[in-house]
């Protein structure tokens, strides 16, 4: 990990604070915690497996305007408070990150019996490029079908609507390249 001074002008944005990810109010548990860690690609680690410690994943226990700071204080979120918190860690560190959201097949994991969900998870800019760290699932996976990056989750709703909104139908199919069928499958009515 560089300097700030050193790093692209176009990543300069991910260091600072931001709506759901207080990364200035995080500063001092960030360097209590993490000083230690060399600086390089075992950092980006040890903030997603720190994370992915603190939380328990529990879906309806989150709101939207619910923040990186309130998602630690309550211990229980969704994977959009993991990112969160991944992110405001990170910045607190000086080491770029930014929210992504998209899907998430099950393409070489188990089935876990429940079809595909909307999925939030960070990148880190390490080395020059940006990588993907799931503080969620703490695992790498294949498949990730991105549909928004930005600071956090108000710089890329997954859906911003005025008035009432009635979804009909949705389908999102993720398969292996060159396969017939299909490995994971979103389907909404």
């Amino acid at each position: 990990m560089v300097d700030p001074a050193d790093l692209p002008a176009s990543v300069l944005e991910f260091l600072t604070p931001s709506r759901y990810c207080e990364s200035d109010a995080m500063t001092e548990l960030a360097w209590d915690v993490f000083s230690s860690v060399p600086r390089d690609w075992a950092l980006a680690q040890a903030v997603c497996d720190w994370v992915h410690d603190r939380l328990a994943f529990r879906y309806g226990s989150s709101s939207p305007s619910l923040t990186a700071a309130a998602a630690l204080d309550q211990g229980v979120g969704v994977c959009r408070d993991y990112a969160h918190l991944a992110i405001a860690l990170y910045r607190a560190l000086n080491v770029p990150a930014r929210y992504v959201f998209g899907y998430l097949p099950d393409i070489g994991v188990p089935d876990p019996g429940t079809p595909m969900d909307f999925c939030a998870w960070t990148e880190v800019f390490i080395g020059g490029h940006w990588h993907p760290f799931d503080p969620r699932n703490n695992q790498r996976r294949i498949g990730r079908v991105v549909i928004g990056r930005g600071r956090d989750a108000a710089d890329v709703a997954m859906v911003t609507s005025f008035g009432q909104l009635d979804l009909e139908s949705m389908t999102v199919v993720a398969e292996i390249s060159g396969t017939q069928r299909p490995r994971t499958a979103l389907d909404v009515r």
